[in-house]
Formats: C-alpha cells, sequence, structure tokens
C-alpha cells in the first residue's frame, strides 16, 4: 500500500526545521523532549501524516483533500 502524500513543501520545510531543532535539544540538555522530534521528521521524510488523514487535510498541491 502505497500512501498518499498529504504534506505539502512548505509543510515539510517547517516539519524539517522544527523536529531537528527539537532532536538537538533533546540530545543537547539529555531530554525527552527531543522525541517530539521524531514524528516531525518522519512526516516530513515521507510526506504523509495520518493526523492530516484522519482530518481530511491535504497541504500537498498534487493530491488535494477528498471531499
Amino acid at each position: 500500500m502505497k500512501l498518499q502524500c498529504n504534506v505539502g513543501e512548505t509543510d515539510k520545510t517547517i516539519r524539517w526545521t522544527v523536529g531537528i531543532l527539537l532532536l538537538v535539544y533533546g540530545f543537547f540538555f539529555r531530554s525527552w523532549w527531543g522525541l517530539l522530534g521524531l514524528p516531525l521528521v518522519l512526516t516530513a521524510y515521507f510526506g504523509y501524516c495520518h493526523l492530516y488523514k484522519l482530518l481530511n487535510i491535504s497541504t500537498c498541491k498534487d493530491h488535494p483533500a477528498k471531499k
């Protein structure tokens, strides 16, 4: 099963940036808060967000959410 893109380019850039910052913060301060960056990095990498699917949202220009 192939996941359909529902995360657009701007959304991916924001997710990459915030996700990596959280991971670095968690590593640097040895805090569990860094783990919050992991889902952001993964959704940016795969271009698919399960929460967006549940809420029928798409920020991807190529594959708009079905209405």
